[in-house]
């Protein structure tokens, strides 16, 4: 597999061993979405099941789903805390999720209950790296 062929994993963002990423933004609410390795192994995203917003998530728990030609994928929450925004252009155009899964194709905002107690047990891109070469091996 050559370089271009690899899963791309911002350096920036936090990471779970479920394939979810979360991106901690300056006013300190997280978006989530899932990974590029996620939407590869889904393939063609045709439906995505949002969370509404207000709804309270605990870490590690569901909160969406993510629907494609192939099967269906719960989306599980990185952090605890209150869903404050969810990516409404999903619902009319999910193929973002494969088209730019660490941009437009972002799932939820989430207000953190305790951001910190959550973060020390996310991986950081290169943990998540090494979870993905394990994976593929």
């Amino acid at each position: 597999m050559n370089a271009k062929d690899e899963p791309k994993v911002p350096t920036d963002l936090y990471y779970t061993r479920e394939h979810e990423w979360a991106q901690i933004e300056s006013d300190g609410k997280v978006l989530v979405g899932i990974t590029d390795y996620a939407q590869r192994k889904l393939h063609e995203v045709v439906f995505a099941g949002l969370p509404r917003v207000g709804s309270i998530v605990d870490k590690g728990e569901p909160l969406g789903t993510v629907e494609s030609v192939k099967a269906v994928a719960e989306v599980f929450s990185p952090i605890a805390g209150e869903v404050t925004q969810v990516n409404d252009v999903l619902t009319k155009s999910p193929e973002l999720v494969n088209k730019d899964p660490y941009g437009k194709g972002w799932i939820v905002r989430i207000k953190p209950r305790n951001l910190q107690a959550d973060l020390v047990q996310l991986l950081t891109a290169e943990q998540y790296v090494n979870l993905l070469s394990n994976t593929r091996h």
